[in-house]
């Protein structure tokens, strides 16, 4: 791998993207060199951190500064004498990290925790100094961003280590936020390491740093990160790149003109907009070459459009559709619909008449913010907290409601602790991440879920219920009944039934539906658990996934065992008066079969021994039937409303798909009485369409 392949800010020709970062090197060696020269006066700013305080100004032209001058002084006292690989002193790198922070518009606690971030795991800082200095907020930030990288596990440090950060991350936002830029730095300056370390750092960076960055909507900071992963990962591929940069820098560019022309639009219909042409990151032109193949001058960047309000984003909208051909299939609407890591923009495309086409991004400057930093932008989440709440995330900082915490970082929150394995938790935290949109479904009860895009019912279960949904066994979907394994959409209604039969549990198949890490870590860790199978071996059959409803229990069966639990079989459902047995399963309980039933041969066949049981007096019964019918409309319904009308309730109802448009029903229905149960079946047999009723 050749020099420039891993330090893409060699490369001088490089356009705009790493032309900034070179600009970005150059401040930062200025820094480094002041660093040199030690402390200055109390009475200024350091010369090293007055980049820094720039910045931040430009962001918040109020801020209090004396705070950044207090943690520099205290960092850079701290880490005297200790140096980088590659030379510079040790200060250079957290300044780094705060410049990189304060160029994203970080508020001035970040910043300060920023400075600090290494002091009290490489120096002799501690956290009540920290605390006693700058504040419990600092203190917290630093503890987290410090209890990241303290804890090495040998193979596993990597895994572990981005545990630690997740879980310091669900605690605050603004822990990840630092991390990001300090592996931003380090990525930048990874050329002094040895070629295997490097490809090895830029492997944890995309499989991990990248997706965070991404869905923590921290934009800058992943397409920098990608572009520096791409060229350590992809040497050959980032050379092709870049000489396709090189060769239409050479070119006439076609977006200055359209940049114009959009203007002179925007200006005749009274639109007061920004109109700026953004050049494309060596990963996207990457990306768009593979699709497109042969790249046009217009490909190798898109016009941004910023505008003051929402309502001007479709004026805008409006006025390019109108007066240039638009490409229908390019336009998104993300402020209708903003992304789960808070992103909002129009996306679309036009076509010119002189054949280019030119994609656009309209939003506010507010949204352009968001959309750059992420988390980033939005400051401090706790000071909006009422103030009883701020006092009460003081006095338990273990604790602490993040209003800023997207639904997907809640659900890893919720399953890293499920997953002691490493291994596992490393596999499971990449595939999450991996998912590139989340979908919000409604409960029932009124709540909302919020799952990955291609979720199944199964995976809303678990995010609904936890380990409770392992009884699961059916879902309403909008109303209509659905197996677990159907795919959920944006907006769909989900109803999950649960069993209360506590011989109930999920199947092998279950994982080839599951899509989240709380569902399959669920559904893993209980097929492991029960070895023998997702029901005990002597009980019944476990119903399809499509089944709609069970509640367990005797009913008017009664064994000769003192203080058993007994439960009729879903295999033969037994009603009065039939010829019954009974055989103990796990826990005690004693499953009741009709002596005919196949699982009464299979117990008896491996030396289980029958149970005697009786019928009450009482008539009261379950049973199950067979409708066979032809397709039609409202079929279900009416078969439902017929069974309602003779006073039997329904217990559970699948319908199988049709076949040569003939639908098998199977109900297990509750009678008041055993003798009703021959004016069931008749009834049944009088709905139109159905030719045959039959007992299971």
């Amino acid at each position: 791998m050749s020099a420039e392949a891993t330090n893409p800010e060699a490369r001088p020709e490089a356009l705009p993207e790493l032309r900034r970062r070179g600009r970005t090197r150059l401040d930062l060696r200025r820094l480094g060199r002041a660093a040199l020269l030690g402390p200055t006066p109390r009475d200024r700013l350091p010369d090293a951190i007055g980049h820094v305080a720039e910045a931040h100004r430009a962001h918040h032209p109020d801020a209090d500064l004396s705070i950044l001058r207090r943690a520099y002084l205290l960092a850079e006292t701290s880490h005297r004498g200790q140096m980088r690989k590659s030379g510079e002193p040790y200060i250079t790198h957290p300044l780094a990290v705060t410049l990189i922070l304060a160029e994203l518009g970080a508020e001035t606690t970040t910043l300060t925790a920023s400075l600090l971030h290494d002091t009290v795991e490489d120096t002799d800082v501690t956290l009540d100094q920290v605390r006693t200095e700058f504040g419990d907020e600092v203190c917290f930030i630093v503890d987290g961003v410090t209890k990241v990288e303290k804890i090495d596990y040998g193979a596993a440090a990597e895994p572990e280590t981005f545990r630690k950060m997740l879980v310091a991350t669900g605690n605050d936002v603004r822990v990840m936020s630092i991390k990001l830029a300090d592996r931003l730095h380090n990525m930048r300056t990874l050329g002094v390491m040895r070629p295997e370390k490097q490809a090895r750092i830029a492997k944890v960076t995309r499989d991990v740093l990248i997706p965070l960055a991404e869905r923590l909507g921290v934009q800058a900071l992943k397409t920098e990160l990608e572009d520096l992963v791409f060229a350590i990962l992809h040497p050959e591929e980032y050379e092709h790149t870049r000489a396709l940069i090189a060769a239409h820098a050479g070119e006439r560019d076609p977006l200055p003109a359209i940049a114009d022309s959009v203007r002179a639009v925007l200006r005749d219909a009274g639109i007061a907009a920004e109109v700026v042409v953004r050049p494309r990151h060596f990963v996207s032109v990457h990306r768009i070459s593979l699709k497109r193949g042969e790249l046009r001058g217009s490909d190798f960047g898109r016009l941004l459009v910023l505008v003051g309000e929402n309502a001007d984003c479709y004026a805008v909208l409006g006025e390019l559709h109108t007066c240039f051909t638009p490409v229908i299939s390019e336009f998104k609407d993300f402020i209708a619909t903003p992304k789960f890591n808070l992103y909002q923009s129009l996306h679309t495309a036009f076509a010119t008449p002189e054949g280019s086409v030119a994609e656009v991004i309209v939003r506010t400057r507010q949204m352009h913010r968001v959309a750059e930093a992420g988390v980033v932008a939005l400051g401090n989440p706790y000071t909006a907290l009422p103030s009883a709440e701020q006092t009460a995330a003081a006095d338990c900082e273990e604790e602490r409601v993040d209003p800023t915490r997207p639904g997907w970082l809640s659900r890893l929150l919720d399953w890293q602790q499920s997953a002691p394995d490493p291994d596992t938790f490393w596999d499971v935290l990449r595939s999450e991440l991996a998912q590139d949109r989340e979908i919000t479904v409604f409960r029932a009860d009124g709540g909302t879920l919020g799952l990955p895009a291609g979720a199944s019912c199964i995976d809303a279960a678990y995010a609904q219920y936890g380990e409770a949904a392992h009884g699961c066994i059916g879902a309403r979907v909008n109303g209509r009944l659905t197996s677990l394994s159907s795919r959920l959409s944006d907006g769909d209604t989900v109803q999950l039934l649960l069993a209360h039969d506590a011989s109930s549990g999920p199947t092998a198949d279950w994982l080839d539906h599951a899509k989240t890490p709380a569902a399959r870590i669920a559904v893993s860790s209980w097929l492991e658990a029960h070895p023998d199978g997702a029901r005990p071996a002597d009980a019944a059959p476990r119903p399809p996934l499509s089944v709609i409803g069970l509640r367990s229990g005797g009913g008017n069966a009664v064994a000769d065992l003192p203080d058993a639990t007994v439960r009729l079989a879903g295999c033969c459902t037994p009603v009065p008066p039939d010829a019954v047995e009974g055989f103990v399963v796990r826990g005690g309980a004693v499953t009741v079969h009709r002596v005919h039933c196949a699982t009464v041969a299979q117990m008896r066949a491996v030396g289980r021994t029958p149970v005697a049981v009786h019928w009450r007096a009482t008539a009261d019964c379950r049973v199950t039937l067979l409708a066979e019918s032809f397709g039609r409309p409202h079929l279900l319904a009416d078969l439902t409303e017929a069974i309602a009308r003779e006073g039997v309730e329904v217990v559970s109802a699948t319908v199988e798909p049709p076949v040569e448009q003939r639908v098998r029903h199977s109900y297990t229905l509750q009678l008041p009485d055993a003798t009703g149960l021959p004016a069931l079946m008749r009834a049944m047999r009088d709905v139109p369409g159905v030719y045959d009723v039959s007992r299971a």
